[in-house]
């Protein structure tokens, strides 16, 4: 058995069911790695060693099948005729050139327009038990070892949202707003909108709404409740963003895989994400 793009494409449900994008998305996903490949393989052609086995649109197909489904290496090489350790060599070779591709804009001087508005929120991942530094890693919120990242969404109100930053990887222990202040500080103008692990940003950041906070001798008042909800209702695009974002589950499940290379599979997911939204690639 081997998967073939162009048995695929004529399938589209099952195509973005397996691949997490439409049969039209990924070929322009293609053309524009195609450049970025081609010198990629004359540069390997000159030296020794085994050239690749499958054609670019397939391998490319191994990875997003890889990122969506998140079975093993040697179930995606089977369904490929592949075995797991060439898996293994072309996802490594493909992943930095689908990140000049997909991954988010690298300059930090984003128009007026992009930053009037931003949701800022933070997620974890579950990750396998560390070797070292466990405590580091140890969430008191999901009571597991995490990795917790920080996006940044810009919000226009005739536009989906759109990511446009994603901060470092970082072990789950740290407090989200200690997160927020190891990153690029946001534009004095911009309007923030946070939950509740950031309370205090408004110190720093005037232009920041973030909810009210009930306590034992302190309860809500009716303006306050209705702050809470207005709030609510904006940030929750945010959450819809770290849903799509989890539908690939390399991001959702416990993560096998070297931290090492967690930040540059975010950002490739979080580009993806922005293109599906329609926004356009690098």
């Amino acid at each position: 058995m081997s998967l073939k793009y162009a048995k695929l494409k004529k399938h589209p449900k099952i195509f973005l069911r397996l691949f997490g994008v439409l049969p039209q998305e990924f070929e322009q996903i293609v053309r524009k790695v195609t450049p970025l490949w081609q010198r990629r393989v004359l540069d390997r052609y000159k030296r020794p060693g085994r050239f690749f086995k499958l054609g670019l649109e397939e391998m490319i197909l191994m990875l997003l099948l890889y990122y969506r489904s998140y079975m093993t290496q040697m179930s995606v090489g089977f369904m490929f005729g592949v075995d797991e350790s060439r898996v293994c060599r072309n996802i490594q070779t493909l992943e930095p050139l689908l990140a000049k591709v997909m991954a988010l804009f690298k300059t930090k001087h984003l128009s007026k327009e992009e930053v009037e508005n931003l949701i800022i929120d933070a997620t974890e991942q579950p990750i396998e038990k560390p070797k070292r530094k466990q405590k580091a890693y140890y969430s008191g919120k999901k009571k597991r070892h995490t990795l917790k990242t920080e996006i940044r969404v810009a919000i226009k109100a005739d536009k989906k949202p759109r990511i446009v930053h994603v901060s470092k990887t970082n072990p789950g222990s740290i407090h989200d707003f200690v997160l927020y202040k190891t990153e690029p500080p946001i534009h004095k103008d911009t309007r923030v909108y946070a939950d509740s692990g950031y309370q205090g940003l408004d110190k720093i950041h005037q232009a920041t709404e973030i909810p009210y906070k009930k306590s034992k001798h302190h309860l809500l008042d009716k303006e306050q409740k209705e702050h809470n909800s207005a709030l609510s209702r904006i940030r929750l695009k945010v959450e819809h963003i770290i849903g799509d974002l989890k539908i690939f589950k390399i991001l959702s499940e416990r993560y096998r895989n070297k931290r090492k290379r967690y930040h540059l599979k975010f950002n490739i997911i979080a580009g993806i994400v922005n293109f599906k939204n329609g926004f356009s690639l690098l």
